[in-house]
C-alpha cells in the first residue's frame, strides 16, 4: 500500500500507513476556537471513522482541543501525547492514553511511532497544567510530523530517515510568537532534513476574529511563500501544497 496524506487545516493531518494504519495529528476542527475562526471547511462527516491513533505534539490549546477530541474518542483509538501531558485528555473515552517522551517508540496498529524532538515552549492554563510540558514531533512510517517548532541545528539528525515532512509554516495570527518558523525558516529546516516530500502546515486555517479584512493575507501567502523557499534552499524537495481537505499518496 501507499502511504497517504490528508491535510484538514492547522495541524490536524490524517497519515494513512503502508500497513493500513490510521493516525490524526493534533486534531482541532472547530469552527471556533476562542477567539480564533476557521475560514476553510472542516473534515467531512465519516473521514475520520476508525483512527487507530492520535497523536498530541503539545498542550496549546490550538493542538491539544479536548472538544474535538471528545468527537473522536472510541475504545479502539490510542492517544498519544507527551510526558506529563496524559491528565488533560483523561475521561475522553479514548482506548488507551500514552506518553512518549522524545527518542521513545510505540507500536500502534502495527506501525513504529518515535517521538523526536520540537523546539518550543508549551504550557496550558489554568491549573493544575500551568507548568511547561515538554513538546514532541513524531515519525511515523517515514513520515514525519514536527508538531510546532523552531528551527535547530539537531533537525540534521532525522536527514535520512525521513522521506516525507509535514512541515509547519506559520500559525494561526497576523505575526509570530517564539518557537515558530515562517516559511523562509521552514524551508532552511527542509534543507537540513532533505526529504523526498514536504507538505506544509499549521497555515492558512485559522484567523482571529476582526482581522479578516487587514490580515486576510496571511490565509494564502505563506503557503507559495515557503514552496519558493524550498526552492531556492532545498531544490531537490517536491514541495505538495495541499487545500485544507486535501490528499498526496507518496509511493516508494
Amino acid at each position: 500500500m501507499m502511504r497517504r496524506i490528508t491535510w484538514y487545516g492547522h495541524a490536524t493531518v490524517l497519515i494513512e500507513t503502508r500497513d493500513g494504519a490510521r493516525l490524526l495529528t493534533d486534531p482541532i476542527l472547530r469552527t471556533r476556537v476562542a477567539h480564533l475562526r476557521r475560514h476553510v471547511p472542516t473534515a467531512p462527516p465519516g473521514a475520520l471513522d476508525g483512527l487507530d491513533a492520535v497523536l498530541i505534539s503539545h498542550v496549546h490549546q490550538d493542538h491539544l482541543d479536548r472538544p474535538t477530541l471528545r468527537g473522536l474518542a472510541g475504545p479502539r483509538t490510542t492517544i498519544v501525547v507527551p510526558p506529563g501531558a496524559g491528565g488533560i485528555v483523561n475521561g475522553l473515552s479514548f482506548g488507551g492514553v500514552r506518553e512518549l517522551t522524545s527518542g521513545a517508540h510505540a507500536d500502534l496498529a502495527g506501525t513504529d511511532v518515535l517521538a523526536v524532538p520540537a523546539w518550543h515552549a508549551a504550557k496550558r492554563s489554568p491549573l493544575p497544567f500551568s507548568h511547561e510540558v515538554e513538546a514532541v514531533g513524531y515519525v511515523v512510517d517515514g513520515v514525519w510530523f514536527a508538531g510546532d517548532t523552531d528551527v535547530d541545528d539537531q533537525m540534521a539528525q532525522l536527514r535520512g530517515t525521513v522521506d516525507v515532512a509535514l512541515m509547519p509554516i506559520w500559525g494561526w495570527g497576523p505575526s509570530l510568537g517564539p518557537g515558530h518558523v515562517d516559511p523562509e525558516s521552514a524551508a532552511r529546516a527542509i534543507a537540513m532534513v532533505q526529504p523526498r516530500v514536504v507538505v506544509p502546515i499549521h497555515w492558512g486555517t485559522y484567523l482571529p476574529i476582526g482581522m479578516l479584512r487587514r490580515y486576510g493575507h496571511v490565509l494564502h501567502d505563506p503557503g507559495p511563500q515557503f514552496a519558493r523557499h524550498v526552492a531556492e534552499f532545498a531544490p531537490g524537495v517536491r514541495v505538495e501544497l495541499l487545500a485544507p481537505g486535501g490528499s498526496v499518496e507518496i509511493d516508494d
